[in-house]
């Protein structure tokens, strides 16, 4: 009995750690994206900048109430869009300043003539308002310094005390400068290097293991390679599965002979099913035909990797039995501390293999690469993307790793109308933004099947996502991208976060 209870409470405590990873993952894949960072940043920094305002503005008698309007709202307007046309932190203060000089004007020229009312008063008089606003208008837009906010202090200012406009001028300079350092630190130092902050793709998926399966292993182990080179910390460990125990000792024995080391998952007995290798002739050495192909053939690659990209390559080899060849790569992947499989494509029946949505069901992130032609390179690629999203970030990552400061990619998006249109621009801008390098954003207003089929004659490799966010009648209405497109001339990458 106290057993039972024992596993009852250890089966709840792992469950609610189950949560709570998928929360925390969750709620950093939400952060991930651009428009949530920016509305936490409006949620935290408004408030704050407008506190410390008005805590300067009690202990200064000089720090006029009046600004904090046209403060609150010149401060939304910066951090709301960074990217805008208003995200200048000099035009912010120069147009706050400006309307404050020209509301003071407003009122002495009023006066001059005659035709003020009452200055300083809760009253302002219609000629002494049409000025300031004209004024405010033409002068913002003869010095380049246009600010929605700028209108506002031109107003107020009609209302400060006669004699105090100077300090009211002033008073604005000072706290919009306050304002608009917070919000240059804060673009400099965290939004333009959001990717590296907070995109998890462009720190890890540096360690990847391959799957030695399918046509073209050696073109997907190249691009594995490529992915992992960009990083200083990149290897890459090239998986064979092998159709027994007695074989994958074998083939470690003569890896180890041949390379110096091999790598043996501890526990690498456990399955793969479809694997066996069957009856084979030995060699001259009494070691199994297929052991020693297959020996060769991974020392070769793994040396082709090295030399042809730099990068770091170790050889694994798992023994296969009556379960799952996708069971006994994730545990691989586990054990030699891998944070992507890079698999061959494989399908059955038009539909990806049980192998490959067995790797989608792990814990480790996945790249499934179709090869058309066995291309080791890709200087030209396109990511096309649904909506901004980690999958989004991780996929345009993989691309300029691949491409580096020579290639090309290209980002692109499918939408219906014009408003569409406009939306899609403003997605891909975000979405390309926080990373280093050149790239072409395009919008089309055709199916993605027919874009794809139409431009991808133009590009090495096509990334997409795996669309595992999607429903199971989503994906019965609408197959994913992928399962849509068979004939392309660029090589597939399909791409999952796990």
């Amino acid at each position: 009995m106290r057993g039972s209870w024992r596993d009852r409470v250890d089966a709840a405590l792992a469950r609610a750690r189950r949560v709570e990873r998928r929360e925390l993952r969750d709620l950093r894949r939400w952060v991930e994206r651009t428009e949530s960072v920016v509305h936490l940043s409006v949620l935290v920094f408004v408030p704050l900048l407008v506190a410390l305002v008005t805590a300067l503005s009690n202990t200064l008698d000089s720090l006029s109430f009046l600004l904090f309007p046209p403060l609150a709202a010149g401060t939304y307007t910066l951090f709301a869009n960074p990217e805008g046309r208003y995200a200048s932190p000099a035009q912010f203060v120069a147009g706050l300043t400006v309307g404050a000089l020209c509301g003071w004007g407003a009122l002495a020229a009023s006066g001059a003539v005659g035709l003020a009312d009452g200055a300083g008063s809760l009253s302002v008089g219609a000629a002494e308002a049409a000025l300031a606003v004209f004024a405010t208008g033409a002068v913002t837009w003869a010095l380049a310094v246009e600010e929605p906010a700028a209108y506002s202090t031109a107003l107020l200012g009609l209302l400060v005390p006669a004699g105090r406009e100077l300090t009211f001028t002033l008073s604005v300079f000072v706290a919009s400068s306050i304002v608009a350092a917070v919000f240059y630190v804060w673009r400099e130092r965290f939004y333009e290097r959001r990717a590296t902050l907070l995109y998890e793709s462009v720190e890890g998926d540096d360690r990847v293991l391959v799957p030695m399966r399918g046509e073209n292993p050696h073109s997907t182990a190249m691009l594995a390679a490529r992915l992992a080179g960009a990083h200083d910390a990149g290897k890459v460990v090239l998986l064979d599965l092998a159709g027994d125990a007695d074989a994958a000792a074998t083939e470690r024995g003569l890896l180890a002979d041949r390379r110096g080391s091999a790598l043996a998952p501890d526990g690498g007995d456990a399955d793969t099913a479809g694997d066996a290798v069957g009856p084979r002739e030995d060699d001259e050495d009494g070691v199994p035909r297929t052991v020693s192909d297959a020996v060769e053939r991974l020392e070769r690659r793994a040396s082709e990797i090295e030399t042809q990209v730099g990068v770091p390559c170790q050889v694994a080899v798992a023994a296969v039995g009556s379960g799952s060849a996708a069971a006994t790569v994730r545990k691989v992947a586990s054990e030699t501390n891998c944070d992507l499989v890079a698999a061959p494509y494989e399908e059955r029946d038009g539909e990806l293999s049980p192998f490959v949505r067995g790797l989608f069901r792990g814990r480790t992130d996945v790249l499934v690469h179709r090869s058309r032609a066995g291309r080791t390179r890709w200087r030209r690629v396109l990511v096309p993307v649904r909506r901004a999203s980690d999958v989004a970030h991780g996929m345009i990552e993989f691309a300029t790793r691949l491409t580096g400061r020579r290639g090309r990619v290209s980002v692109a998006t499918c939408v219906t109308g014009a408003r569409g249109r406009r939306r899609g621009e403003e997605m891909l801008a975000d979405l390309v933004d926080p990373f280093e390098g050149t790239f072409e954003t395009r919008v089309s207003t055709q199916s993605i099947e027919a874009y794809l089929a139409e431009t991808t004659g133009d590009f090495d490799l096509v990334t997409i996502g795996a669309s595992r966010e999607r429903t199971a009648a989503s994906r019965l209405v609408s197959p994913p991208t992928f399962e849509r497109i068979k004939d392309v001339d660029a090589d597939i990458a399909i791409v999952d976060r796990n």
